[in-house]
């Protein structure tokens, strides 16, 4: 019996020791909380959370942990309990402090019970969502796993955001999105502790809010002709008796359920609501509210200028737009509501007897003042009914409604300007807060608009600009990201454009000046992305992408090659030719040389693997690289590179024209002299091009090449004529001239500039002249 006792303790021992080193030992560099709080100190030991764990908690506040909870149902089984008396142990503790600012919060977290402090729901909250990030990422799954390892350290953090208007906006106008990817998007939002989410409810491609008295907004309006098989600004316009079948829209009772959803966890819904313009599905519904009165059809794709614009000459625009928002605020507890501003050309309100009519009753100079007249009227409605107006900055032009709040996107000047007259603002360039923008190379991103703005960029931002007084910074609200639809045309795109950008962006508003820094802030985004990946988000990974920048090596010959990730301390490795690029290949340290045709590619690595895209790039030391290039015609002062020398340097241009790579000639033709510095025999010549009609830039019309011995007498050799093609999409393309076998040392390229109809400023963009 002894020998059975003395197993029976060894299997105890046993036991019990395996029971204990379960407990993590928790580093700081273990955290990965974003936004990081404003103070944390990390004591040794933790607390594990299990189906005992109890919250003890006012009724009142019952419903703040609700979805916190839930978290542990769907991933572990447990339903943990609520009661009002704290037991010896094991229970997460709710206390309301009215000292603390209303999203501040404090918390204690000790081996046997955790303590929540805060004045308001909102601050339990966060508390909340902090406790969701120290819990292990298999917290997020919708499947009963592991349910023994739910330790989260002990620690005490004070924390509170510094700005009140922490925000996202979704067009869901130019491509619709469903209920469940709004609510989708709310959980995302608050898990960052953002506090408002921004719906763009209307513009000229949709209508997408249920309006009872005006049924046709949403018969009509939220549907357009299904041209998704063309690029945006390459579709026709719509006839307005053909049927629109590609759009949707919301119910009022869906907008309820999304109102009702986000306030339970702590966000509020801002809905925007066009005027004057970008309301065409609007007049496409109800003709009478433009100046003209004539059918339209709904856009399908993109509109510009954008002429067909409400008509503030008559009353019955005004009605219908009061009747309109009568149905609209009942459905949105937010004191604000947003009625856009922007680019509206008012060329009809010049020829409009009403539109005149009322500028001369009301003594109004021009229609910049007309548009004022319109915002300030719309804003005494919706103060009347308790309301606060947001408009674009574009509101500022003829004079600012008197209580009215800003969105800044031109840009933080109109933020400034709004600020020193003393309205509140919201600070929303487009550099770097539109998440539509290009976040990584265009070359290999998804489409996107044609600028760029990284994951960097957004964490340096700050919504406070130096200049500003006391005062005006006080009247600084806080910042949003705009994610426009134009190209986003699925959930997965636009959760691809937001992620991880948005992590950037809650730092930048909850920190502020006291973040601790990029080099911090990507180190905790490395453990954070697991927890995206448990939620099925589909983030972009750009940030792991490896650049080739290159420069001519004027020492040794050849270009100079850097290579580089965004992510700092990033393991980058690559392959020359016919090398393999896996975990075993080179290590760069530092730039390196290259003389002769050579093709690199480069990763980021983790863990054996590439952490984010294969850069695959060819340099071509083709037969005039480095060559001497006079340029006949300059090119145009924004575009000018290095001059002739950008043309044969071997280095390509990207879809982004600012890179440095592209000479670019406006509105003329273009002429070239390339002198070889010595007779060669080759037998083509390619023209690298770039187009991106929606930024004015086209491929040419023609393209011819000559020769010469004595760069005198030049002849013919060789021409190209490219016919013209509608392209919404930016496309680089390099065009081959055949001059069949030549022996000369001087070449002319000549290049016609291709000039559409009605239309002028069009530029040639050229990157690389090769001779082959």
């Amino acid at each position: 019996m002894k020998e059975n006792y003395f197993l029976i303790g060894l299997l105890v021992l046993f036991f019990l020791s395996c029971d204990q080193q379960k407990e993590p030992v928790f580093k700081s560099e273990d955290l990965a909380l974003i936004p990081q709080p404003q103070k944390l100190t990390l004591n040794p030991g933790s607390f594990q959370f299990t189906e005992a764990t109890v919250f003890v908690i006012s009724d009142s506040l019952q419903s703040v942990t609700t979805a916190f909870r839930n978290k542990f149902k769907s991933s572990a089984g447990w339903n943990l309990e609520i009661q009002q008396q704290a037991p010896a142990a094991n229970y997460v503790q709710f206390t309301v402090d009215k000292n603390l600012k209303t999203e501040a919060y404090s918390l204690t977290v000790t081996s046997e019970f955790i303590d929540i402090k805060a004045a308001s729901s909102a601050g339990f909250r966060y508390a909340l969502e902090t406790l969701r990030q120290l819990l292990p990422v298999h917290i997020e799954q919708k499947q009963v796993g592991e349910k023994d390892s739910f330790y989260i350290p002990n620690l005490a953090i004070e924390d509170a955001p510094c700005f009140k208007w922490r925000g996202l906006m979704l067009d869901v106008s130019r491509h619709f999105f469903e209920k469940d990817y709004i609510l989708k998007t709310i959980d995302r939002l608050a898990m960052l502790k953002m506090n408002t989410l921004h719906l763009h409810l209307v513009d000229d491609q949709g209508w997408r809010i249920e309006i009872k008295k005006y049924p046709k907004l949403t018969e009509v309006g939220a549907f357009r002709v299904n041209q998704e098989d063309k690029h945006w600004n390459a579709r026709s316009e719509n006839n307005s008796d053909e049927n629109g079948t590609y759009g949707g829209f919301y119910t009022q009772e869906d907008i309820k359920e999304i109102v009702a959803y986000a306030t339970q966890r702590g966000i509020t819904v801002v809905p925007e609501i066009e005027m004057p313009a970008h309301v065409m599905s609007a007049i496409a519904s109800y003709p009478f509210l433009s100046c003209t009165q004539q059918s339209i059809g709904v856009p399908s794709g993109g509109v510009w200028p954008i002429t067909e614009i409400y008509c503030p000459g008559k009353e019955t625009t005004f009605k219908f737009l009061e009747e309109v928002l009568s149905e609209v605020m009942p459905l949105f507890p937010s004191k604000y509501i947003h009625v856009g501003g922007d680019e509206a050309t008012k060329t009809n309100w010049e020829t409009c007897p009403d539109c005149q009519r009322r500028m001369k009753e009301e003594h109004l100079v021009d229609t910049d003042e007309l548009q004022s007249y319109f915002m300030k009227r719309m804003e005494q409605f919706l103060e009347a009914n308790d309301k606060v107006l947001i408009g674009w900055d574009e509101i500022l032009e003829g004079g600012l409604p008197p209580s009215a709040t800003v969105m800044s996107w031109r840009g933080t000047k109109g933020g400034w300007e709004a600020s020193k007259a003393g309205h509140d603002v919201i600070m929303t360039p487009e550099n770097p807060m539109y998440f539509n923008f290009y976040q990584g190379n265009p070359d290999v991103e998804p489409l996107a608009f044609d600028a760029m703005n990284t994951l960097e960029q957004v964490y340096d931002f700050s919504p406070v600009i130096d200049s500003m007084s006391v005062s005006q910074k006080n009247h600084v609200l806080g910042a949003q990201a705009n994610l426009w639809s134009e190209y986003i045309t699925t959930q997965d795109d636009s959760e691809y454009m937001i992620f991880p950008r948005i992590t950037a962006l809650a730092e930048v508003l909850w920190s502020a000046n006291s973040k601790p820094g990029w080099e911090d802030y990507t180190s905790r985004l490395q453990r954070f992305l697991p927890r995206l990946d448990a939620l099925g988000v589909n983030y972009s990974r750009s940030v792991y992408n490896v650049e080739a920048t290159a420069e001519r090596d004027t020492v040794f010959g050849g270009i100079r090659l850097a290579l580089a990730s965004e992510m700092p301390q990033a393991s980058v490795l690559y392959a020359l030719d016919n090398e393999e690029l896996n975990a075993n290949a080179k290590v760069y340290n530092e730039p390196f040389t290259i003389d002769s045709t050579t093709t690199l590619t480069a990763a980021v690595f983790e863990n054996g693997a590439p952490a984010g895209r294969v850069l695959s790039k060819t340099f071509n030391f083709h037969k005039a690289a480095g060559a001497t290039v006079t340029l006949v015609e300059q090119p145009h002062r924004n575009y000018r590179g290095a001059g002739g020398a950008t043309l044969v340097n071997v280095l390509r241009g990207s879809k982004n024209f600012h890179d440095g790579q592209w000479l670019g000639w406006l509105a003329t033709p273009v002429t070239l002299l390339i002198d070889l510095n010595e007779v060669k025999e080759f037998s083509k010549v390619r023209i690298g091009v770039l187009e991106n009609q929606g930024a004015g830039i086209y491929f040419p019309s023609d393209f011819k090449v000559s020769v010469s011995k004595d760069s005198i007498n030049y002849a013919t050799v060789g021409q190209l004529e490219h016919l013209f093609k509608a392209n919404g999409a930016s496309t680089l393309k390099t065009f081959t001239v055949d001059t069949k076998v030549q022996k000369a040392q001087f070449i002319k390229v000549e290049i016609t500039t291709y000039i559409p109809e009605n239309k002028r400023g069009v530029f040639t963009f050229l990157d690389e002249i090769l001779v082959e």
